[in-house]
């Protein structure tokens, strides 16, 4: 492991806070040192109060922030005199230090400080860097772990057996290092947890930080457990979206809500779900504690959700704290599956769960590859996970997160998602907590968003082997499909029938009606797997129930259009597919009313573009997210036993009132 460190980009930080917030950057940036969130740093900095008395506090990460991204306002700044009491005392609760914490901070819109901040402050040492490092877990995930950390080190680092992060582990870190501690030690070694580093200066912190880790990777190279293998295997080129949607569809069903599903086949992730002894390395647990919320405490092998789901209840009933109340608790679905086939497939509530999910995985294969190429695995006991899970600041957190988002855990597809109508269902689609694919055949689909839960595919629907590519890779990013809003289409120029060309009807029909056709043919099947029933939003028109002259082509294939919409209706209720249809009129803010087309339009009616844009009822102007917000709405519970609706969006049109 390389040091990042610059002296002309650490320039461009100033002062003790902003030196430890460009070394806590370049910790951040190396994700075997740190993942979503773990690992803190801290500097103590002398400040004058209000009444202008010098007081030391302590700088620590706050709740929430991650260390590539932190700025100032990620640090809660606490009094330590405070917390040096604190960890003087025999027994202190997690949620009563936690409150000590928040109120002995001098900066009341501060974040919650890290829970080790007490351990932060007894280390005396101004800046202290804390980290999950891979190399370090690895280590201490073998039966001989803590022989091979003195063999490391020596006595440039303190090593403190396991302790559950909190209080317990602020005073245990205190009283082995008061004892340990030499003239040459460097750092802090917490078993199955992490590192300290610590030094005068921020980059001595840092730098002490990349020099330990690196002589771990460098001990697991010489005992050649660095390099790990990779697949020669090929994966079998072939559809696999309805074994990942009915996959999905029994992890919901277990779960009791809608999960998404990510499926990896890359190299590593096959290599490791290919792995002849895989039933064994992959089931003792976590690699540290510290990622139990999120992965769960065993991977699933294969596809046999049930048996799952029955070997987690009886390890459970064994193992789980029987003093919480935890049986109100379970959710037996795994959250990593690992797979011969596709590889390994991670679940989650949302798209960014189950992307946090295999980023954590992905380290665990190789802590697991690489313990066992060491001596063998060893993860710690399943009581110590169980703790943390059952950890009374985990359950504060989970208790006080509130609802989640109506469609949390759903996937939906949006046609002619670019521009206008289809991007704004994009938008309501994911302000709802659903996972979107947008499909458009403009290249600008693919950098609509850059955001975990949206996926932008560029597709001709017209092409019937495109549209089958763009359902596999949903299958493959989210697991299935449960929303499809068809909204893909063309509105010619006007042209009466005795001048309407062969190839412009054919042209319009093929856009219009054929490409869904082809789509709700090819999508019935995941729709079919949705967890809470799959549903359909047809982008009609105004023109189906009131047709106009100049538009023959575009009024006969959305009224097509319409009916395919009414028998699909009737034959895929058995499903609990329910499909619905929005009639949109006079929305210009959409790419099919270009100025041309408008005045067109206008001209022929014998008005002017501002009088036809408001020729409504209301005398009002309909927007594309008025007509998404109503297409969302009609996938919602609110029309949950609502089927072949015709809903009008259109500010009242006389001729179809």
């Amino acid at each position: 492991m390389n040091s990042l460190w610059s002296d002309s980009k650490a320039g461009e930080f100033p002062g003790d806070l902003g030196q430890r917030i460009y070394t806590s950057r370049l910790l951040g940036r190396e994700k075997s040192l740190v993942l979503h969130g773990g690992g803190n740093t801290s500097v103590k900095i002398i400040e004058k109060n209000l009444l202008g008395e010098d007081e030391t506090r302590l700088y620590v990460k706050g709740s929430g922030w991650d260390l590539e991204h932190i700025e100032a306002a990620g640090f809660s700044p606490v009094r330590i005199d405070h917390l040096l009491k604190l960890a003087k005392l025999k027994q202190l609760s997690d949620p009563q230090m936690v409150n000590e914490l928040r109120t002995h901070m001098t900066q009341a819109s501060a974040p919650t400080p890290s829970v080790e901040a007490i351990l932060h402050a007894i280390l005396p040492y101004q800046y202290v860097d804390h980290t999950h490092a891979d190399a370090i877990i690895t280590i201490t995930n073998t039966a001989d772990g803590l022989t091979r950390i003195r063999e490391i080190y020596g006595d440039n680092v303190v090593i403190v057996p396991y302790v559950m992060p909190g209080f317990d582990l602020a005073r245990r870190c205190a009283e082995q290092f008061a004892a340990d501690a030499r003239k040459n030690t460097i750092g802090m070694v917490l078993l199955n947890h992490g590192i300290f580093s610590f030094g005068r200066t921020a980059q001595e912190s840092y730098e002490r930080m990349i020099d330990l880790v690196t002589w771990a990777e460098n001990y697991l190279a010489k005992n050649k457990a660095w390099v790990l293998p990779e697949s020669s295997e090929k994966l079998e080129a072939k559809p696999r979206r309805r074994e990942l949607a009915a996959l999905r569809h029994e992890l919901s069903r277990v779960s009791g809500f809608p999960l998404i599903l990510a499926a990896h086949d890359d190299p590593a992730s096959l290599a490791f779900a290919r792995r002849d002894d895989v039933g064994t390395i992959s089931q003792q647990g976590p690699a540290t504690p510290d990622h139990v919320i999120r992965t769960k405490k065993i991977p699933m092998i294969g596809r046999d959700v049930p048996a799952y789901a029955k070997a987690y209840e009886k390890y459970f009933d064994e193992h789980a704290p029987k003093s919480k109340e935890p049986k109100a608790m379970l959710d037996p679905a795994p959250r990593v599956i690992l797979d011969r086939e596709f590889g390994v497939a991670t679940a989650g509530r949302s798209a960014q769960d189950a992307a946090i999910v295999f980023d954590i995985y992905a380290h665990t294969m190789e802590i697991i590859q690489r313990a066992t190429a060491l001596g063998g695995y060893k993860a710690l006991p399943a009581k110590d996970i169980f703790d943390v899970e059952y950890w009374d600041l985990e359950q504060a957190k989970l208790k006080g997160g509130g609802s989640p988002p109506v469609f949390a855990g759903e996937i939906a597809l949006v046609t002619g998602a670019a521009s206008g109508i289809g991007k704004a269902c994009v938008e309501s689609l994911l302000a709802r907590g659903a996972a979107v694919v947008g499909v458009d055949i403009k290249p600008s689909i693919t950098s609509l968003y850059s955001r975990s839960d949206y996926l932008g595919l560029v597709c001709d629907v017209t092409d019937e082997k495109q549209l089958s590519e763009a359902l596999e890779k949903t299958a493959r990013t989210f697991g299935g499909l449960d929303m499809l809003i068809l909204n893909a289409g063309i509105f010619p120029p006007g042209r009466r029938i005795d001048a309407l060309a062969t190839a412009e009807w054919d042209k319009v029909m093929r856009l219009n009606l054929d490409a869904n056709l082809m789509l709700m043919r090819e999508a019935h099947p995941l729709l079919k797997l949705a967890p809470h029933g799959g549903r359909v939003v047809v982008i009609g028109s105004k023109n189906v129930p009131a047709p106009g002259p100049g538009a023959a082509a575009y009024s006969t294939s959305k009224a097509a259009l319409n009916q395919l919409a009414r028998v699909a209706a009737l034959e895929w209720g058995v499903d609990n597919i329910r499909i619905n249809s929005l009639h949109p009129n006079a929305v210009f803010d959409t790419g099919i009313w270009t100025e041309q087309v408008l005045a067109a339009r206008a001209k022929h009616y014998g008005m002017t573009v501002e009088q036809y844009k408001k020729n409504n009822v209301l005398k009002t102007n309909v927007t594309s997210r008025d007509v998404a917000e109503l297409a969302a709405e009609l996938c919602g519970p609110l029309f949950a036993k609502t089927t072949a609706a015709q809903v009008p969006v259109d500010g009242g049109n006389e001729r179809v009132i």
